[in-house]
């Protein structure tokens, strides 16, 4: 059985830290295809971590075209039980300033054409996405945050787009009358799958705008994102290294055993070969 780690999703920055021994990587087969890339592993802290670069190294993908189903089982494959996440993510409030950080604890789907569950063709399950992040990570993230000297925001609404465009100016003034903290294109996706995967998930939202609702600053452009993202991962840096220390060996939170009574589907109705795609998953559950 592979040895459990942390998992950690973000830019190819990300990794590029110090403090990472025995760096090697792999590649990870999936029923939902090749991941955005091949995973980094190596040990942080002294604790076995895998790195991904979510949009590929050199940024390839867009976000519509990241598949988040591979990402995430390819983690499981691996044996993570927690993902640490980074992305950028605009400002929709006053308070949460370019360079600040927000660890959301609530998602606001707009999303319309990605795959968000590992489920369906004969195998059916809910989960639980009431709470769709892990609290103990979030607040691990939170006090590593605090500890490295980052601005940190504890709990908001990250509400996640399709992009690749950034909002007209209608969009961002109806989502902020919405309530919403911050807005990005990415970790939605990943927080389903990982909860479905029973993997514990949290993300650090970078903040690097005001999208463009904001009166006195500039509106958002890829030129001054990319400035501001390169400081920010930085402190992404130090929050993470902070953070794998701090990680328990062993989980007693609810997201470990998120599927224990999701799958609804009779099983001898289930499909041999999904039961077997899905063994890393589903295969405590089915036993005979």
């Amino acid at each position: 059985m592979a040895e459990r780690l942390i998992g950690i999703i973000g830019g190819s920055g990300l990794y590029e830290m110090e403090g990472v021994e025995d760096v090697r990587e792999e590649v990870v087969r999936t029923p939902f295809g090749e991941p955005s890339d091949r995973y980094l592993l190596g040990r942080l802290q002294g604790r076995p971590v895998a790195f991904l670069a979510r949009h590929g190294r050199g940024h390839r993908l867009m976000p519509s075209e990241l598949n988040y189903r591979a990402n995430i089982f390819g983690f499981k494959v691996l044996g993570a039980e927690w993902i640490l996440s980074a992305s950028a993510v605009g400002s929709m409030r006053e308070e949460i300033k370019p360079l600040d950080i927000l660890i959301p604890d609530q998602f606001f789907d707009r999303t319309t054409q990605r795959a968000s569950t590992f489920f369906g063709d004969g195998l059916i399950a809910h989960v639980s996405m009431a709470d769709p992040t892990c609290p103990l990570l979030g607040e691990i993230l939170y006090r590593a945050g605090r500890e490295v000297g980052a601005t940190v925001h504890r709990g908001g609404t990250y509400i996640c787009i399709e992009g690749p465009q950034f909002s007209t100016r209608a969009e961002s003034r109806i989502y902020r009358s919405w309530g919403v903290d911050v807005i990005g294109m990415t970790n939605l996706q990943e927080a389903k799958l990982a909860r479905e995967a029973e993997i514990c998930y949290s993300t650090m939202a970078l903040v690097t705008d005001y999208d463009v609702w904001h009166a006195t600053e500039e509106d958002v452009n890829v030129e001054a994102v990319v400035q501001i993202l390169r400081q920010n991962v930085k402190t992404a840096q130090a929050i993470i290294r902070a953070a794998s220390a701090k990680i328990p060996e062993t989980r007693t939170c609810p997201c470990s055993h998120a599927l224990r009574d999701a799958i609804i589907t009779a099983r001898h109705a289930i499909p041999a070969q999904l039961k077997r795609d899905l063994a890393p998953l589903v295969a405590k559950y089915l036993v005979d």
